[in-house]
C-alpha cells in the first residue's frame, strides 16, 4: 500500500512535535513570577491535594512538595520546557517521553475531581505513549540526525 503524503515515522515525528508545542505552550502561558516568588501554583496545587479523596495523594503532597514548593515550583515549570524543546528538537526523545508521561500522570491523579482537565492529560499521555512505543525519534530528530536510540 502506498503511503500518503509522509511516512509512517514523518507522522509520528509531527505528533511528537505537537506534543511538544503543547508542552512549550504550558510553559509558555503560566506566570513565572507568581510560581516562582508567590508559589501559586504550588499553593494552587495544595489546595487541591488538601481535598483529594485519596488519601495517598494528601499524603504524597505533604511528603514530597509541601517541604519544598519553591523547589518544585522551578521543577515544574522548568520540566515542562525541557519536555517541550526535547520532543520538538526529538533530543533525547524517549526520555522526554517518559518524562511526560508521567508528569502528565502526576497532573491526571492531582486534578481526578476535575474532568475538564482530564481531557488533556489524557491525549498527551496518550501522545507520549504512542510516541515512545511507535519510536516518533526516527524521524526528523536530533536523535535520528546522531544514531542515538
Amino acid at each position: 500500500m502506498d503511503t500518503i503524503w509522509l511516512s509512517g515515522d514523518q507522522w509520528l515525528a509531527v505528533l511528537r512535535i505537537g506534543l511538544g508545542l503543547w508542552w512549550l505552550e504550558s510553559w509558555r502561558h503560566k506566570d513565572k513570577k507568581a510560581w516562582f516568588e508567590r508559589g501559586s501554583g504550588i499553593a494552587w496545587a495544595a489546595d487541591v491535594a488538601a481535598k483529594h479523596r485519596w488519601r495517598a495523594v494528601r499524603a504524597g503532597f505533604e511528603t514530597v512538595v509541601a517541604p519544598r514548593p519553591r523547589v518544585l515550583a522551578y521543577v515544574v515549570v522548568y520540566a515542562e520546557l525541557a519536555l517541550g524543546l526535547g520532543l520538538v528538537l526529538g533530543f533525547l526523545t524517549p526520555v522526554a517521553l517518559v518524562g511526560g508521561l508521567l508528569l502528565n500522570l502526576v497532573y491526571f491523579v492531582l486534578m481526578i475531581h476535575d474532568w475538564a482537565e482530564q481531557g488533556q492529560n489524557s491525549m498527551m499521555a496518550l501522545i507520549s505513549a504512542v510516541g515512545l512505543f511507535g519510536m516518533a525519534w526516527q524521524s526528523w530528530s536530533i536523535d535520528a540526525a546522531v544514531g542515538w536510540f
